[in-house]
């Protein structure tokens, strides 16, 4: 079974999310998302989120794409792939955060894909959310 990983704040789901997760599933059996905690978010986007960090486990959820939907980790971002084991990171197109030090904290097996947009100047968490 091939395993995929996905990493996002997902603070308000819109079109553009569903299109990244079923994009990311295509690439293999079981897709586990990981949801950035509440104080994640406070550090890198400098504000809250809109909705708890629950909140957006069971939207996300709801959707019914994802396998599994869990919390990353406060103390090492990181520690949930060695705890998931994925065969597969898939990121959005336009991630940025905690990639930088991604190759490193990754088994030489585990492949790197980025996602596409999906009609990015509309459907933008940035864009939606302000």
């Amino acid at each position: 079974m091939k395993k995929v990983i996905v990493f996002g704040t997902f603070d308000v789901l819109h079109p553009g999310h569903a299109h990244l997760l079923k994009e990311a599933k295509e690439y293999g059996d079981y897709l586990t998302v990981v949801v950035a905690r509440d104080d994640t978010v406070c550090e890198v986007k400098g504000k809250k989120p809109r909705f708890s960090e629950n909140d957006r486990v069971n939207n996300l959820n709801k959707l019914k794409i994802a396998d599994k939907v869990i919390l990353g980790c406060l103390d090492d971002k990181y520690r949930v792939i060695s705890e998931e084991k994925p065969d597969i990171i898939a990121l959005g197109y336009d991630q940025r955060v905690f990639v930088d030090n991604l190759a490193d904290a990754i088994e030489d097996h585990v492949k790197i894909v980025r996602i596409s947009p999906y009609m990015e100047n509309l459907y933008k968490s940035s864009k939606i959310s302000e």
